[in-house]
């Protein structure tokens, strides 16, 4: 009890100030305590508007890998035979059944089904089966009963070997009939020889744009120049820069460099060819059945 009187007697000597800060300071522990205890201080992380954008589309985007890692290439229609290192990857062949491919086309030797095409290469069953829908043989293959009745498969071979025709008297028909030569190809051979005119060599044929070697040898088996009377001839003495450019052989970088060579030296005369910068030398004998002096 004395301790009691003590205290308020202390507390009473204060003066009024004093007491006042004494229940102010009560007073905001008191309110300092009640907000730690109602409120809850654990921390969020704060997500600007890119973060949010970005959440939201997440779903879309693992959607799109998901379609990645399941996308199949689309294979188009081919001819087995002519399948190379890269496309035979692609189509899911190993190493050994590629060169095992491509050894027997060595020997000019030419699968005609889908199960020659196993007996040779010995892919596998499932592998087959998925490739084999894509497979395009010749028409002739396809119809290989209608041209048995009148001939054997060895017949048929000799008789082509025999009828060679001239290639600048070629129709799309006759070479088409040419066995790696579809609707396209021919149409290209066609499409050069109309530039110029005739085809002056079958060495040509190496510069038309999707031609195998096997295939162009097949075409050397069944045509040959005979007639050089419709070729068009360029006189590259006169003929500007954009006439020069025309020119299947020439392109404009070259015909720019004729024009300058014949300002500074006159005319060009068939010797002074190998003298002018980036003219295809190799092709010299040909190209020059092509020009006027």
């Amino acid at each position: 009890m004395t301790n009691d009187n003590s205290f308020l007697r202390s507390i009473l000597s204060y003066s009024k100030s004093q007491r006042i800060g004494i229940i102010l300071l009560i007073i905001i522990i008191v309110f300092c305590q009640g907000f730690y205890h109602f409120n809850d201080f654990r921390t969020f992380d704060t997500i600007n508007k890119e973060e949010t954008n970005w959440l939201a589309n997440q779903s879309l985007i693992d959607s799109l890998k998901l379609q990645g890692k399941q996308y199949n290439p689309t294979i188009y229609p081919f001819n087995p035979n002519f399948i190379t290192d890269f496309k035979g990857y692609k189509l899911g062949m190993s190493v050994e059944e590629i060169d095992r491919l491509l050894a027997y086309r060595k020997q000019n030797k030419f699968v005609n089904s889908a199960t020659e095409f196993q007996k040779v290469t010995k892919v596998s069953d499932s592998l087959l089966k998925v490739i084999s829908p894509y497979f395009k043989f010749p028409d002739w293959v396809k119809n290989k009963k209608e041209y048995g009745s009148t001939y054997s498969k060895k017949e048929f071979y000799k008789a082509e070997k025999i009828s060679v025709l001239d290639i600048n008297e070629a129709t799309k028909e006759d070479l088409m009939k040419v066995y790696g030569i579809g609707d396209k190809i021919s149409d290209r051979i066609l499409e050069q020889k109309n530039k110029l005119g005739a085809f002056a060599s079958m060495e040509q044929m190496q510069d038309i744009w999707g031609l195998s070697p096997e295939v162009i040898e097949k075409l050397h088996q069944h045509f040959e120049v005979k007639s050089t009377s419709k070729i068009k001839k360029i006189n590259i003495n006169n003929a500007s820069v954009k006439e020069l450019s025309q020119f299947p052989f020439f392109k404009y970088a070259l015909a720019k460099e004729i024009v300058i060579y014949r300002s500074m030296n006159g005319d060009v005369k068939i010797e002074d060819l190998t003298k002018i910068k980036g003219f295809p030398v190799d092709k010299i004998k040909i190209i020059a059945l092509y020009l006027e002096f």
